[in-house]
Order: C-alpha cells, then sequence, then structure tokens
C-alpha cells in the first residue's frame, strides 16, 4: 500500500479501512454470471456527454479510473470497448493493494487485454508519470479525501486536449440517517480502535437500531443492508465523508477549471418533470439551470449521489443536430422495444429518478419508433419505415422532435458517433 503526500490521521485510517475491507465487495466468480452498468464511464454516455458524438469511433481512448477500488467502472468500461471493438485503454490506479488484487481478478476472469492496474494515489499522478487521458473517472473518491480540490485540479492538468471526466459525489439530503449513525459511531468506536472492532460495534448498534432512526426510513441506498462488510463499513464508519449539495459540487468542478455538460440524468435536476402545476411550473421556467437543479435536489429529497460529467471551461462540444437524416439514434443500454414496452396506452412513462416515480408523457407514436432505433439506422432510415406503416414523413419529424429531447434527459436515448 502507498502511502500519497498531503495525508492525515484520518486519510490514514481511510487507507486501513479499504485495505481490510475493499470497496465494494466483490467476487470474481460472478463476472461470468453479469456485467454491473451504471454511471459514469458508460462508454455510450462518454461519446455522448463528453465527446458531444463527434470523437470517430476508430480514434483510441485512453481511459483513467482514478480510485479503481474493487472494479466496477473500470471493468465496465473495458468490456465494453472490447465489444465495440474500440482501440484503446483502461488505466486503473488505487493504493489499495487489496482491492487492486480483487479488479484484476475480475479483468483476468473476463480475459480483457485492454486494462492494467498501477498500485498509487491519484494525488501523486505525476509520480506515477502515465500521461494524458482522454477521459478519466473519479467515481466516489474525492469526498473522502484531505483535499478534494486540490485532487480535482491534479486530475485536470491529466486530461488531454478535449478530454472529459465522469464524477461522482456524495449529495447530503438523499443520505439522511447516514452522518448522525456516523456520529454516534465515532463516540462509541473511535478511529484509534481495530477495523474489525468497529466493525462489530456497527453491526451490534444495526441490530438495536431504534425504530425511529432516520437511516430507517431512508430507502436510496442499501449499502448497510445487501453490501457486506465493506458495505456496512464504507457507509457507516467512513473517516472522512463529506456531501455535496448540487451548489457545492457546480462549485468545486467550477473551481478546478472545468464546467458540468451533464448533470445525470439531466430530467432529474429539473423540477418541471415533478411539479405538474402550471402556475409553479412559470415560476420555474424563470429560474436558470442551476437553481431549477438546487430546487430538484431539495424538493426530491432522494438524491444520494450527484453524477456528472465534465470538460475544460469553454471546450463543451454540442452534439450534432439530432433532426438531421443522417443522425444514428443509439439506446442507452434498455433496447427500444423493452423500453416501448414501458409505455402505457396513455402514452405516460413511468419513469424512477431512484426511489421517485414521475409519469413522462411522450407521443403515441414512441412505441412504434422506439424498437426501430438499432444504432445502426439514421433518422432517414426510421423515418422510410414509418412511411411504410402510415406516418408521412412531416408527421414522423413532429414526433421526434418531441420524443428526442424528452429520452435524451433521461439518457436514454443518445447519438452514436461517427464510424
Amino acid at each position: 500500500m502507498t502511502t500519497p503526500s498531503g495525508t492525515d490521521a484520518r486519510d490514514t485510517e481511510l487507507a486501513a479501512q479499504y485495505e481490510a475491507y475493499p470497496y465494494p465487495e466483490r467476487d470474481p466468480r460472478d463476472e461470468a454470471k453479469r456485467l454491473l452498468i451504471g454511471s459514469p464511464s458508460h462508454l455510450r454516455e462518454i461519446d455522448y456527454w463528453v465527446f458531444g458524438a463527434r470523437r470517430a469511433c476508430h480514434q483510441p481512448l485512453k481511459a483513467l479510473v482514478a480510485g479503481c477500488g474493487t472494479g466496477d467502472g473500470a471493468i465496465m468500461l473495458a468490456v465494453q470497448m472490447a465489444r465495440a471493438n474500440r482501440p484503446g485503454e483502461v488505466v486503473c490506479v488505487d493504493r489499495s493493494r487489496h482491492a487492486l488484487d480483487i479488479a484484476q481478478a475480475r479483468a483476468k476472469a473476463r480475459a480483457l487485454s485492454n486494462i492494467r492496474f498501477i498500485e498509487g494515489s491519484i494525488t501523486d499522478l505525476e509520480r506515477l508519470d502515465l500521461g494524458l487521458f482522454d477521459y478519466i473517472d473519479c467515481c466516489g473518491v474525492l469526498h473522502h479525501l484531505p483535499d478534494p480540490d486540490a485532487a480535482l485540479k491534479g486530475l485536470e492538468a491529466h486530461l488531454a486536449p478535449g478530454g472529459g471526466m465522469g464524477l461522482m459525489v456524495y449529495a447530503p439530503y438523499g443520505r439522511t440517517g447516514v452522518y448522525m449513525i456516523q456520529e454516534a459511531l465515532e463516540e462509541l468506536t473511535p478511529f484509534s480502535d481495530s477495523p474489525a472492532t468497529r466493525l462489530d460495534v456497527a453491526k451490534r448498534v444495526m441490530r438495536h437500531l431504534p425504530v425511529t432512526a432516520w437511516l430507517r426510513e431512508n430507502g436510496n441506498f442499501g449499502d448497510h443492508l445487501s453490501g457486506g462488510n465493506a458495505g456496512l463499513y464504507d457507509l457507516l464508519l467512513n473517516p472522512r465523508d463529506r456531501a455535496y449539495d448540487i451548489g457545492a459540487f457546480l462549485d468545486l468542478i467550477d473551481r478546478a477549471g472545468l464546467e458540468s455538460s451533464c448533470l445525470m440524468e439531466p430530467a432529474r435536476y429539473d423540477p418541471e418533470f415533478f411539479l405538474p402545476d402550471p402556475k409553479l411550473r412559470a415560476r420555474v421556467e424563470g429560474l436558470d439551470w442551476r437553481e431549477k437543479a438546487k430546487v430538484a435536489e431539495c424538493l426530491t429529497g432522494n438524491m444520494a449521489t450527484h453524477v456528472a460529467y465534465v470538460v475544460r471551461k469553454g471546450e463543451h462540444v454540442t452534439p450534432p443536430d439530432y433532426m438531421a437524416a443522417d443522425a444514428v439514434p443509439i439506446m442507452r443500454e434498455i433496447p427500444g422495444a423493452e423500453l416501448a414496452k414501458h409505455i402505457g396506452p396513455d402514452g405516460i412513462l413511468p419513469f424512477s429518478f431512484g426511489t421517485l416515480v414521475v409519469p413522462v408523457p411522450l407521443p403515441q407514436q414512441s412505441r412504434s419508433i422506439l424498437p426501430l432505433i438499432d444504432g445502426e439506422r439514421t433518422l432517414g432510415d426510421i423515418a422510410a419505415c414509418m412511411a411504410e406503416r402510415g406516418l408521412s414523413e412531416n408527421r414522423f419529424h413532429k414526433t421526434w422532435s418531441k420524443i428526442f429531447p424528452i429520452l435524451e434527459r433521461l439518457n436514454r436515448v443518445l447519438l452514436r458517433p461517427p464510424a
């Protein structure tokens, strides 16, 4: 285990935690059963939200996973690159030897040749001399560090021109109850106790947690229930756990010379999606996007994390015109035919923003159009298919002009980059 610069007592405890209980708890044998999918670092999201669907697929993608833990994001991205025959490499850096061993075993189980692992701290990248990266993932790391600002600025310095990052930090309101239990456990089992002793105390507290504890009411996460020892320890015993409301997160990004190209999912940060009252919507329309995001976080109360794709200030790439005949729409993950099944006869798609389900109205023709999106057909091809079914070209374009903006903001339909 390496010792990074800028450490303090809590950071030393954090390093000991992840060596004793690598997070998240993973078994390499499970790679034969499933691939864990999420944000950030989904390849199609990177192509769209970072590179604006304009970076050719034949260009090698050099990616850094800064603080890879046991490898969820790194394995996902490396597998997606391999399946898409995307040239490039995923470089994984973590200071926990134990966590790296697990991630490496997962990669071996999948016979991945486009991924490598380096023991070290993300705060010592200069010493590691890894060069520049087109994409950097830093998911669930910054909020544990002694100096998140310095760490993020250090990562920005390792971005190649035109590159971007995927970030995730904890959010306060959706983690209601967590910090109360953390404070109690600091009194009951101080950091001077061994990790095993601290875990034992936490388990005993959870067995006898009063029915009035706010943590019992919070269904926005489940690490303490199903994440094993590593999940329980990371949630309730972590020696440094900052939470950023959306304003503080955007300020952190700004101070590093970066700007958000996407908050994930974009619609989640727009109160219009869950405030049907016309007078309230009129007030929402008068807010800028940052103010809307703040209102959304405060009103929903269920955002346990914030995920953002960011680029250097002034380098945001606008995607191609989604109405162009040669545009190629692509489903982010769920096949179009499957998503169409969830749209009711009334055109309503029940969409889950975490624990909040919102009715999203879509044009009736969505159920016929979505199954045609295969990542190969151009918009012109899809229009021709629909014309054969009796939907005029003019009517199709009017319908598509409503479908795409909604499903893009839900991160369900994106555009494919050029081959």
